[in-house]
């Protein structure tokens, strides 16, 4: 039985009875479900094990990740056992989901690197012991690094169909646009409804969740699972999360909001949340945030300059899941300066420039540097623009670094009137 469930599309409301699929209900989570009453059933008569998988493409994650994450913590928090997939083996593959060129190819080195760097992610939101309820963390390539290419073949190959194949989102969008599509590309939905059995088969795990993207290599994973083991496996999506302005979720001048401090710093995570257009406050204080629902209630009322507090909220609280308490308040306190005393927080990123290289450097690589434009192009847009400022001194169009440069050598850059940095010349 197929459930559907779009909140904003006209239908009724679910009457789910276990704990853990009410929390999804009331927070907006839910997209799509393969059998929703067995599921429910399942939850309501003991602990489940579910998943996400989440590949190791880069050393972070990305606000792009924070749902299925913030699945993953909702599990848990309603007396189940949450897995952190690791696509150590999928990795080298590439998920063409979402995708309309092939992704670099990776070696073990590198995603190794990268999985040690996640790992220190999923600390925050998840408790990784041994009860349980206790979050396991575990890798594909353990299971997909040792198959045999004829054996895997004739085992699992039966299963599927190319003309099935053919009819997912993921290949669809690359044919219909005649772009290539690799048959090592090809092969990844098959690996990753493998994983699921293999999940199944190793932990107990009978549900996986996911993106709305990955709704048919999910779907995959249940039939896959029914057909070899016969087994009751569940999949969950959650809406594609993009912002009222219909803008994909996640993205910057500087590039993805990162969950790693060295990548993206808690001052500038805290902003990005900040930023939030009105429309989305409210939902984004479901899906990201541990707020009860009364108080968001609250918040999501708030009209004109009010609800820039619902929006510092917001801020604090998705700061605080992803880079702890301390950091939150340190965000906060640096903005409170920042804008409302003028004054140049210490929590701002910070950019160290020798001397040779401040000579050399024009602002608008100054401004790359700093992580506010991905390009010299963009940055000098901005330029042009008038939005960058040294010290509250409006930079112009071809102006030289030098002459704004106050003699302590350290001055504060600010583009537009959100971003800032404090820059260091030594």
């Amino acid at each position: 039985m197929l459930y559907l469930r779009l909140f904003s599309n006209g239908f009724v409301m679910s009457d789910f009875q276990s704990p853990f699929l009410r929390l999804l209900d009331e927070r907006q989570y839910i997209h799509q479900i393969t059998d929703a009453t067995a599921l429910d059933a399942a939850a309501q008569k003991g602990v489940i094990t579910g998943y996400v998988g989440f590949d190791a493409t880069a050393g972070s994650l990305h606000v792009g990740n924070l749902a299925g994450i913030m699945l993953l913590r909702r599990l848990q928090q309603t007396g189940h056992r949450p897995i952190v997939l690791m696509g150590g083996g999928t990795t080298k593959v590439g998920d063409p989901s979402g995708r309309t060129e092939t992704r670099r190819l990776l070696g073990d080195a590198e995603i190794n690197a990268n999985i040690a760097l996640i790992k220190e992610i999923f600390a925050r939101y998840l408790r990784f012991d041994d009860s349980e309820t206790g979050a396991l963390m575990v890798n594909n390539a353990d299971w997909l690094d040792r198959l045999e290419y004829i054996p895997f073949l004739r085992e699992i190959g039966p299963h599927f169909t190319i003309n099935r194949m053919l009819t997912f989102d993921s290949v669809k969008l690359r044919l219909d646009r005649e772009q290539p599509l690799t048959f090592l590309e090809f092969n990844y939905m098959i690996m990753q409804a493998y994983d699921f059995t293999e999940l199944y088969r190793r932990h107990g795990c009978t549900l996986q969740m996911g993106g709305s993207d990955q709704w048919g290599n999910i779907v995959n994973g249940t039939e896959l699972g029914r057909k070899t083991l016969q087994a009751s496996l569940y999949g969950l999506t959650t809406p594609l999360i993009t912002l009222s302005s219909g803008a994909k979720m996640g993205k910057t001048a500087a590039g993805a909001v990162w969950l790693k401090a060295e990548r993206f710093s808690p001052y500038d995570y805290w902003q990005f949340w900040r930023n939030a257009g009105d429309a989305d406050v409210g939902r984004f204080l479901r899906l990201f945030t541990d707020l009860p629902p009364d108080e968001i209630a609250r918040l999501e009322k708030l009209k004109d300059a009010e609800i820039n507090e619902a929006k510092k909220i917001l801020a604090f609280e998705a700061t605080k899941l992803c880079h702890g308490e301390a950091a939150a308040k340190e965000a906060a306190e640096t903005a409170r300066k920042t804008f409302e005393e003028g004054a140049a927080g210490g929590g701002l990123p910070r950019l160290d420039l020798s001397q040779s290289d401040a000579e050399k450097l024009g602002v608008a690589e100054m401004i790359v540097r700093a992580g506010f434009a991905e390009s010299n192009s963009k940055a000098r847009r901005l330029i042009e623009e008038r939005g960058v400022k040294i010290n509250d001194a409006l930079v112009l169009p071809g102006e030289k670094l030098g002459g704004k440069v106050p003699p302590s050598g350290e001055f504060r850059l600010s583009v537009g009137k959100k971003r800032h940095a404090i820059v260091t010349i030594r």
